[in-house]
C-alpha cells in the first residue's frame, strides 16, 4: 500500500514540479514551441553562427581565431612555395575540393584543372563541413613543401584531390597547417 501511495504521489508531485520550475513567459514559451514545431521548414531557422555571419560577413569559423598574418597570393605560393616554406601566412581562394568523409582537409585552388594548396588543419584539431567545396576561405597557417608517399597520394586522389606529380613522377604538393579557417559561401 506504501508503495501505491508512492508512486501516486509521484505521479501527480512530478509535473507539478516541472510546471513551477518553467518560468518562461506565455508568449515567449508559444513563439518557442511554434518555431519547434514547425518541421516544413527548418533552414528558415536562424544559429547563433549564422547571427554572426549577418555581422560579419564571414559564415564559419574554425581553429583558432585568425590573427592578421601577412596575406601571399595564393599564385604567387604556387609559383615559388620554397620561399614560404616554414613561414605562418594568411591565404585566401576558393575551395575547390574538401574531404568528403570527415573533413579533414581542403584544397584551395586557382580553378579546377591546376594543382592547388592542401590545408590540413593543426593537430588534427578541427575539421570543415564536408560541403565546404566552392566556399570562400581565409586560412592562416605554416607552409610546407611536401613530398608524399604514394599511398598518401592515392588517398587523396581516392577523395577527390589533384595531387602534383614532379618530373620524376614522384607526388608533391605545397600543403598550410592552418591554425585557423574562416568560410563563407
Amino acid at each position: 500500500m506504501h508503495m501505491l501511495r508512492t508512486a501516486l504521489v509521484m505521479l501527480v508531485a512530478a509535473p507539478l514540479v516541472a510546471l513551477a520550475a518553467d518560468k518562461t513567459p506565455a508568449p515567449a514559451k508559444a513563439k518557442a514551441e511554434a518555431a519547434s514545431s514547425d518541421c516544413h521548414h527548418p533552414a528558415d531557422a536562424k544559429t547563433p553562427e549564422a547571427a554572426k555571419a549577418a555581422s560579419t560577413g564571414w559564415t564559419l569559423t574554425r581553429g583558432e581565431p585568425l590573427k592578421g598574418e601577412p596575406t601571399v597570393k595564393l599564385a604567387e605560393l604556387l609559383a615559388k612555395p620554397q620561399a614560404h616554406d616554414g613561414k605562418v601566412v594568411r591565404v585566401e581562394g576558393q575551395v575547390r575540393k574538401a574531404c568528403e568523409k570527415k573533413g579533414c582537409w581542403l584544397e584551395l585552388a586557382q580553378d579546377a584543372k591546376s594543382p592547388g594548396v592542401r590545408v590540413t588543419f593543426k593537430d588534427y584539431g578541427f575539421f570543415v563541413p564536408l560541403d565546404s567545396a566552392g566556399s570562400q576561405a581565409r586560412v592562416e597557417g605554416v607552409v610546407k613543401v611536401a613530398e608524399l608517399s604514394d599511398a598518401h597520394a592515392k588517398h587523396y586522389e581516392a577523395e577527390g584531390a589533384i595531387v602534383p606529380r614532379g618530373t620524376d613522377g614522384k607526388p608533391r604538393e605545397v600543403q598550410l597547417v592552418a591554425s585557423g579557417v574562416e568560410l563563407r559561401r
